[in-house]
């Protein structure tokens, strides 16, 4: 890849890009995007993955010259991702959102952070490019969470806007879940396996068409995030602190009833068999994340 990339990627670039864009039920939105698409990288390959849409996804994609891949009924976003990685033949793996959100304009922006040695970039929304104020608030605390874990500062942890190594990306596309949280997974397990990360601001335009997540249906799934970006990492790192807290409890409550009532408590007993538990399985499931890693490679 070029060192240097002018405000439109050359067409003529050695690298080949493809651009994968997964979709359910986004006609409306996909002629305007396809069309400035083609204007912006004229020679990328895309591939728009029609997860059991029932409207014209497939066919104004074909119109527009993209390789359609369809899934016979929605296996969801994720599952829509790696099926598109695998149909995908560039070296550089573009992924965007088809609902009108993400800029194809930023795209270049994202090449150029790409090739001053990043394996990934991601495209990181601002607060004025949330969909509310809640699902803000709800990223501010995932990214502040990641970065904890991590010890690497991270601006956005589920955005769907990223370029990639193709190489890179499709050695995880194992771990990788079928639904909406894909983006934290492939994050962390950059983060694990020393694979540097990019970011590079962008605002994120209100998507046309209506949404696919549900508040209530998946709060809870977004909630498991927050387990997912540790265990993922380092689970340690979040076992070790809640086996710390039982262990201090168990010893604080026996040193109290030592000298109260003379004697060691069920209580104290339940309360440090709890530590060693749960430190126990902390260093089971480090374990087991580290064979995931090297299974992958």
């Amino acid at each position: 890849m070029s060192n240097s990339l002018s405000p439109e990627y050359p067409a003529a670039t050695t690298t080949p890009l493809s651009v994968i864009l997964p979709a359910k039920n986004e006609a409306k939105s996909l002629k305007g995007l396809l069309t400035r698409l083609r204007a912006t990288l004229p020679q990328a390959e895309l591939i728009l993955l029609d997860d059991g849409s029932t409207d014209q996804t497939a066919e104004v994609a074909r119109a527009h010259g993209a390789h359609v891949v369809s899934h016979p009924y929605s296996l969801g976003n994720g599952a829509a991702v790696k099926s598109g990685a695998r149909a995908a033949s560039g070296d550089v793996l573009i992924f965007m959102d088809a609902d009108g959100q993400h800029d194809p304009a930023d795209i270049p922006r994202l090449l150029a952070k790409l090739d001053e040695g990043y394996d990934m970039v991601v495209g990181a929304r601002g607060v004025g490019s949330q969909a509310s104020v809640g699902r803000s608030l709800a990223n501010s605390f995932y990214n502040g969470f990641a970065t904890l874990i991590t010890g690497h500062t991270i601006l956005d942890l589920t955005s769907g806007f990223r370029a990639v190594r193709a190489e890179r990306f499709k050695r995880f596309l194992y771990l990788l879940p079928n639904g909406f949280s894909y983006p934290t997974t492939i994050t962390m397990a950059f983060f694990r396996s020393g694979y540097p990360v990019g970011y590079v601001p962008i605002h994120a335009a209100k998507r046309q068409g209506t949404s696919h997540l549900r508040p209530f249906r998946d709060g809870v799934r977004f909630l498991l995030i927050m387990f997912k970006v540790a265990t993922l990492y380092s689970p340690l790192k979040v076992f070790f602190p809640v086996s710390a807290a039982f262990f201090a409890t168990g010893i604080g409550y026996y040193l109290y009833t030592f000298v109260t009532l003379g004697r060691f408590t069920n209580m104290s007993a339940l309360l440090l068999t709890a530590a060693i538990l749960v430190f126990m399985m902390g260093l089971i499931s480090e374990q087991i994340t580290a064979l995931n890693y090297r299974e992958g490679d």
